[in-house]
């Protein structure tokens, strides 16, 4: 019952890149004279694949761009920004720093693009992620087991002797079916209690020796079942589609 590694959502838990997202998201559907397209929409997509998001972009907003030629122009705007400035979410960097320290392996899975996650990665320390998916390397995005697994088989361990860390229903779903120990910190949705087994408000002040209580936590029940909420999550109102 030992923590082994620990797989890491990007976008909402590693940084706060929603608003990035939402406000692509409307760019892109005003170019169609859409005035339809709301938060309620956005909500819809966090944490989903892009190529389904695009699918769904076209379905709701009226946008006539392929799935292709739809990633790319949310991918524009949303890198553009965070070449300005990248928004990181409270504790995740001292976390990474502090799991780096103890040799405790990461990797980075999410259903942002290559081109988005390369514009993030060089802020970070060399080797924080010993293995990277993104949503463009992978056939089935979150919530499949697809991405998750493809995480742990990066870092030459078992999904289920990883922690993984979401912010969306989506991808705790793909982490949990996996078989990965979930911890939530929610961040523009709440997650609910049966798609993940514990929850957090933040990541501030949270260690790794929290991390292995976690996990210690859960496998000893030996059920895959949600465990208790930690701390009452609180949300804000912006998001986007990805994980």
């Amino acid at each position: 019952m030992t923590l082994s590694g620990v797989l890491w959502d990007m976008d909402g838990t590693l940084v706060d890149t929603e608003p990035y997202w939402i406000e692509s998201e409307f760019e892109v559907v005003e170019r169609f004279g859409n005035a339809a397209w709301s938060e309620a929409h956005a909500h819809a997509l966090v944490g989903m694949d892009l190529r389904d998001a695009a699918r769904y972009m076209q379905a709701h907003g009226a946008v006539t761009l392929s799935v292709a030629e739809t990633i790319d122009v949310l991918l524009d705007g949303v890198v553009a920004r965070v070449q300005r400035r990248i928004p990181w979410r409270p504790g995740a960097r001292e976390l990474l720093a502090e799991l780096r320290e103890r040799a405790i392996p990461c990797a980075l899975v999410t259903m942002s693009w290559r081109r988005f996650v390369d514009a993030i990665l060089p802020s970070l320390p060399a080797g924080s992620f010993g293995a990277v998916v993104t949503g463009d390397d992978v056939r089935r995005g979150k919530p499949h087991p697809e991405p998750y697994l493809a995480g742990a088989e990066g870092l030459g361990i078992a999904a289920s002797d990883c922690l993984a860390l979401e912010d969306s229903p989506t991808g705790a779903r793909s982490a949990r079916a996996a078989g990965c120990v979930v911890l939530a910190v929610p961040n523009v949705v709440q997650v609910p209690a049966d798609d993940a087994h514990h929850h957090l408000t933040t990541l501030t002040g949270v260690g790794v020796d929290e991390l292995e209580r976690i996990y210690r936590l859960h496998r000893s029940r030996g059920a895959d079942r949600p465990g208790t909420l930690l701390t009452r999550p609180t949300f804000s109102r912006h998001s986007g589609p990805r994980g």
